[in-house]
């Protein structure tokens, strides 16, 4: 392996494993609702609306950390983010109120994960790799955050089972803080001057412009759409799939395993969609996902609750579970480039958490005002039809056919 190759695995896994730390973190914050309801007596709605804010917070700090990073870098946004992640879950046994755990999940420990998260780390790799190895680092990169998942999930309920909600919080924030040196990999990634010499490379169209350039463009608007959906699957479900499993009078462990499993099974997803990426067009795997997903749901209505049926339908949405990021962020990279790539992905997130914002919200909602999620269910099976559709007419040029030897 010559020293290029294995200087772009370094900071792939790097970043790969920044995101397992930070998303695992906060696709495991569902399994805390019903011991902090337990032991505050907030109650389910005040507490999934906190972690609705959450969602939304996570998706306005990346398009915000992400302008900074295009510009100075992404190390130091990466750990200031997790410092700010590791102090919101710290803090948070010390405030037992609604405003306590709105400020601290809600706010800060939410902004902290946005700022080492998708937009930031594939924007800083993307910027350091050839084209033809972007959509494969997208997707490993993203099988990071689904590892962290499948890690994270089982380790919050041992930890929750055996010492309760507060340690278990403390080892997550414990946890976060290992990215603090891991985002020293990262070095390199703003686009200021060659490696090779200190001249300056020369500045291509402003942020702003960018901006003003894809918010016109129906294709970019196309991705958001999309996007929102995504968030408001996966949201609904991070949130409140432990609720729905406490329903049908099941484990715990349950919930915690069917997590697992959801991690699990996208690290396959992302990787899979990564290759796909580089060979078909990325509209049309973006449809599949998101057809898929409607299919996957309308099968769980119909089949028994056992925890065999929780495990196989975790297993298969696993599959698609984050699997829309890398082509949505190659989709982005194709249209304008991957200059402002961390900024302009990071607005598709904002989309995608203004999506999750509801989808957490009206999960909480939905049990407190009708007993049951099964309107959620439908809404989301709903949904799912419509972001197959509004992906079909994006703007993506063919792939050019190998030309054989």
């Amino acid at each position: 392996m010559n020293t290029s190759a294995r200087s772009a695995w370094l900071l792939m896994i790097a970043a790969a494993t920044i995101l397992t730390l930070t998303m695992g973190v906060r696709q495991s914050l569902g399994l805390f609702i019903a011991p902090i309801n337990a032991s505050t007596g907030m109650g389910v709605v005040s507490i999934s609306f906190a972690l609705a804010i959450g969602q939304l917070m996570w998706g306005i700090a990346q398009p915000l950390f992400g302008a900074y990073a295009d510009k100075h870098g992404s190390v130091g946004v990466v750990q200031v983010g997790g410092l700010m992640l590791a102090a919101g879950l710290a803090l948070t046994p010390f405030m037992p109120t609604q405003w306590g755990l709105l400020m601290c999940l809600g706010v800060l420990s939410a902004a902290g994960a946005g700022a080492g998260s998708f937009s930031i780390l594939i924007g800083a790799t993307s910027r350091q790799l050839p084209p033809e190895r972007r959509a494969f680092a997208a997707g490993f990169i993203n099988a990071g955050g689904s590892f962290g998942q499948f890690v994270f999930a089982p380790l919050a309920q041992a930890v929750i089972a055996a010492f309760g909600w507060a340690a278990a919080l403390f080892t997550l924030a414990a946890s976060s803080l290992l990215t603090l040196p891991l985002a020293r990999a990262l070095r390199g990634g703003a686009p200021v001057a060659s490696s090779q010499s200190n001249t300056v490379v020369v500045e291509g169209p402003s942020l702003g412009s960018e901006i003003r350039r894809a918010l016109k463009d129906r294709s970019y608007w196309c991705l958001h759409l999309g996007f929102f959906t995504c968030g408001l699957h996966i949201a609904f479900l991070v949130t409140h799939l432990p609720g729905e499993v406490q329903l049908c009078g099941l484990s715990a462990n349950v919930s915690a395993l069917s997590l697992a499993l959801i991690g699990l099974f996208n690290i396959a997803g992302s990787l899979t969609a990564g290759w796909l990426g580089s060979r078909y067009r990325m509209k049309w795997i973006l449809t599949a996902i998101y057809a898929s997903r409607a299919v996957l749901i309308g099968l769980f209505l119909l089949a028994p609750r056992t925890p065999l049926t929780f495990y196989v339908f975790a297993a298969s949405l696993g599959f698609t579970w984050l699997a829309t990021v890398p082509p949505t962020a190659g989709l982005v990279g194709k249209l304008f480039g991957t200059r402002y790539l961390a900024t302009l992905f990071g607005l598709t997130l904002l989309s995608h958490q203004i999506g999750g914002f509801f989808g957490a919200w009206l999960g909480g909602v939905s049990i407190s005002r009708f007993g049951d999620y099964q309107w959620m269910w439908i809404a989301d099976m709903v949904f799912a039809l419509l972001a197959a559709v509004v992906n079909l007419p994006i703007r993506e040029a063919r792939l050019p056919k190998a030309v054989p030897a």
